[in-house]
């Protein structure tokens, strides 16, 4: 292809010259030779590399950068174009010739041969406008060999390559909190230096790591970041080697998550009372605090989770504070008494219920709020039914959707849109947690939990 300075189309078709090697006819032009007799006279490509070779390692599937950089990519990727550009576009650039294009050429998957057609450009008079573009052909050996870790591998299989686990777990209904923490690690670069994270069915990661430091970091981060306990690292012995006296084990680090997550209903033991877990009392309206360690000594288990939330509707509200409600104004809320009825038994006169709520602030006749039935709840904790519980406790109110078709924040009108991912981002965790059609829900309550 040739290229020449733009001219009229009424200049091109007014004036011919003859090329001064072969004498055809032709438009006028800088280098007064045709294109057929420039291209002879003058080779685009030349000097520029023809052969090259790659190293492949057929274990991974990964591609050597020299010194010692693997990087995985799959046959025909922009991946391995990119990697194999870098083999050939400095010898090129030395040329003084432009790449301005590139792609793959059909070759059997066997033959170890890789071909690439590049799209060279150079200028044959410079400063005149008169270039040249030709197609070349790169022909990439494949060696195989393998990397480092998979040598590692091949030579002792019993390794496989790790000395210690962290075992991460959440023993609830829902993987809240598990999701979450997920992301917070994923943002912190928490698992940067993990062999392999493996995503357990039981609802758990697993994070793998050449190093016991490494591990033990990961759990004292986990514990700063959520209640947690962490059990004593397991120790197995797999070598031992008796002319060195050496010893090569296995550390295994189990830390759960508390089962308790956000809007839960707890029955509190009247001792249980200290810092970390924020817990809010239905029937006087006191914040209170539970440390792990506290908690891990009572060992009491959600007895409605947030699945369980039901849709109440607000029809009358007693304007005047309830008794109790100086202790509940400190922490912002304001105790008084609502007839509601839950939305689903709406216009019948047994289905309305007098309660007492410490969300007197914001709600109004014709509100909507969301909280359990008490009434009709199968708790099967003891503590629980000694207390006198109340018919229905509302945890939320339900505000409707604004005008830009985002939800209103549901706890107390506060928003906040700042740093909430969406649901593809969520999903794209450390882990990737493969997430069921019902998960669904979990992800919606996660997002809500973040807006606030």
């Amino acid at each position: 292809m040739l290229f020449l300075p733009p001219q009229s189309q009424a200049a091109a078709a007014a004036c011919t010259t003859l090329c001064c090697l072969c004498g055809v006819p032709m438009p006028p032009n800088a280098a007064n030779t045709c294109a057929p007799c420039l291209r002879a006279r003058v080779d685009v490509t030349e000097g520029a590399p023809r052969h090259a070779a790659v190293v492949h390692c057929p274990s991974c599937s990964s591609y050597l950068e020299p010194p010692r950089r693997w990087t995985r990519a799959a046959p025909e990727s922009a991946e391995l174009l990119q990697l194999l550009l870098r083999r050939v576009q400095r010898p090129i650039q030395r040329l003084g010739v432009t790449l301005t294009a590139a792609d793959f050429v059909f070759t059997e998957p066997h033959s170890k041969r890789i071909m690439l057609r590049l799209r060279l450009r150079r200028e044959v008079l410079p400063g005149r406008g008169v270039a040249l573009e030709r197609d070349h052909a790169v022909e990439f050996t494949v060696h195989d060999r393998l990397c480092d870790p998979c040598a590692r591998a091949r030579a002792d299989p019993d390794q496989d390559q790790w000395c210690a686990v962290v075992q991460l777990r959440q023993r609830a209904s829902h993987r809240r909190t598990l999701l979450h923490l997920e992301q917070r690690l994923a943002a912190l670069g928490a698992a940067g230096s993990a062999t392999r994270v493996d995503v357990t069915g039981a609802g758990g990661i697993d994070f793998f790591f050449a190093s016991r430091s490494h591990a033990a970091g990961l759990v004292a981060l986990i514990a700063s970041l959520a209640p947690s306990r962490v059990a004593d690292a397991a120790r197995q012995l797999v070598s031992h080697d008796t002319k060195s006296n050496t010893y090569r084990h296995r550390h295994a680090f189990s830390v759960e998550l508390c089962p308790v997550c956000r809007d839960d209903l707890v029955f509190l033991p009247r001792e249980a009372v200290t810092d970390t877990l924020a817990l809010l009392d239905a029937s006087t309206h006191r914040v209170v605090n539970l440390g792990i360690k506290d908690y891990d000594r009572h060992r009491f288990e959600p007895s409605l989770t947030s699945r369980q939330l039901v849709e109440y509707v607000v029809l009358d509200i007693d304007p005047s504070p309830a008794t109790g409600d100086a202790t509940a104004a400190r922490f912002g809320y304001r105790t008084t008494y609502v007839q509601v009825a839950r939305a689903s038994e709406l216009g019948r006169t047994d289905a309305i219920v007098t309660v007492r709520t410490h969300l007197g602030h914001l709600q109004r006749p014709g509100d909507r709020a969301l909280g359990y039935d008490l009434r009709g709840a199968n708790a099967n904790d003891l503590d629980g039914q000694s207390h006198c519980s109340p018919d229905a406790v509302l945890v939320k109110k339900i505000y409707e959707k604004g005008g830009d078709g985002d939800r209103i924040q549901e706890d107390g009108g506060r928003s906040n849109d700042h740093g909430v991912a969406c649901i593809d981002e969520i999903t794209m965790g450390i882990g990737g947690i493969d997430l069921d059609p019902c998960d669904e829900v979990e992800l919606d309550e996660l997002l809500e939990d973040l807006r606030i």
